[in-house]
């Protein structure tokens, strides 16, 4: 798409999880892609996880006092609206000083004041939505911005706006570095297991049962093992107690290298998760998470089921022995686990980062 303009600021909003911030950092990618000079700006709330990833990756920080409300109860959610006002400021503040020539959120609640924000004070504004059944922040905010980027076709119908532009999830660039690497051949079969960037204790526990039982019936296995923050230490005792092996983390930083060397993916289906999956042709094995609003994890999941990509397996169903059979089918054929991969990566949008730019630089010039 051809540029008439070659500097460029834009604020991206949102977090709470790394769901909501790899996608918005794989638009700012882009962004940067398209710009000789490009300033970008993350806005999000006060939870160290955010601030620490985004340095990480070396942008501009602001945060905000914002709160969610999902689960908080009446009386602590009446706090956390009285808290709204102050919040909206803060982003008005924030815009004024940082001046963008748009606003992008990315759902969670901390997009919501600064998306509020920049409407008021007219500036091009747009969200996405990660996943198949809206967060309540997108489902607000979509009457009032320009634009709603959805990332499944299911989630059309929860939006009662005209401005709707069906995307996928974008998938960071970094991700594809490796992906015509062929994995080394050591005939060690690898598993990578993620409950997502919180980790999952229910997924954590059992897999764990399912390695015993495997290990013990003579089974060779390398385990990469995302486990979370707050159940990494547990996770770690469990697996000494045991004795089993694996590379435990409570977040992988290099996750191109991890999804390189797994042969199968055991993890939540998180709509960040599942655009990976099929853009690097990842078979999974996917545990919803039970909990999820309208059960959206479990819509997210299908996508890749009915293309015959993954195995979908409910928590309410999930043990060891459930797991260690699903895991020795497709150890035990490999032709399977492969022409698995080829079917997700059909799911795949590997543009999704290219169009919501398109729509942007469409929306801002």
């Amino acid at each position: 798409m051809a540029l008439t303009v070659k500097s460029f600021r834009a604020v991206i909003a949102g977090g709470g999880t790394g769901g909501h911030l790899f996608p918005g950092i794989a638009v700012a990618r882009e962004l940067e892609h398209r710009f000789e000079k490009i300033e970008i700006l993350f806005v999000v709330g006060r939870r160290r996880m955010e601030s620490d990833l985004l340095l990480r990756y070396g942008y501009q920080i602001r945060s905000i006092d914002v709160e969610g409300l999902k689960g908080r109860g009446w009386k602590k959610g009446l706090v956390v609206v009285a808290k709204l006002p102050k919040s909206v400021y803060q982003s008005a503040s924030i815009l004024k000083r940082f001046s963008p020539a748009l606003v992008l959120g990315m759902g969670g609640y901390s997009a919501g004041p600064i998306c509020l924000a920049a409407r008021f004070k007219g500036i091009p504004t747009a969200i996405h939505e990660q996943n198949s059944y809206p967060g309540l922040t997108n489902r607000l905010l979509s009457r009032v911005v320009n634009r709603v980027f959805i990332s499944f076709e299911e989630s059309r119908v929860h939006f009662k706006v005209n401005s709707l532009v069906l995307t996928g999830n974008p998938v960071r660039k970094e991700l594809f570095s490796d992906a015509n690497h062929e994995k080394e051949d050591n005939g060690i079969f690898t598993i990578l297991v993620m409950g997502g960037s919180q980790g999952a204790r229910a997924i954590n526990q059992v897999f764990v049962e399912a390695l015993a039982s495997l290990v013990a019936k003579g089974r060779n296995l390398e385990v990469i093992h995302q486990t979370g923050e707050t159940d990494y230490e547990r996770a770690v005792e469990d697996y000494h107690n045991r004795e089993l092996k694996a590379k435990l983390f409570p977040f992988i930083q290099d996750m191109t290298a991890a999804y390189r060397r797994a042969d199968l993916v055991v993890g939540r289906a998180g709509a960040t998760t599942i655009f990976e999956l099929a853009a690097l042709g990842k078979p999974s094995i996917l545990i919803p998470y039970p909990y999820a609003t309208n059960q959206h994890q479990e819509t997210n999941a299908c996508s890749l089921v009915r293309s015959g990509g993954a195995e979908m397996i409910h928590q309410s169903e999930l043990n060891a022995e459930r797991l260690t059979r699903a895991l020795v089918k497709y150890m035990d054929n490999p032709l399977l686990l492969k022409e698995m991969g080829k079917r997700a990566q059909k799911v795949g949008r590997p543009d999704a980062a290219k169009v919501i730019v398109d729509q942007l630089v469409e929306m801002a010039t």
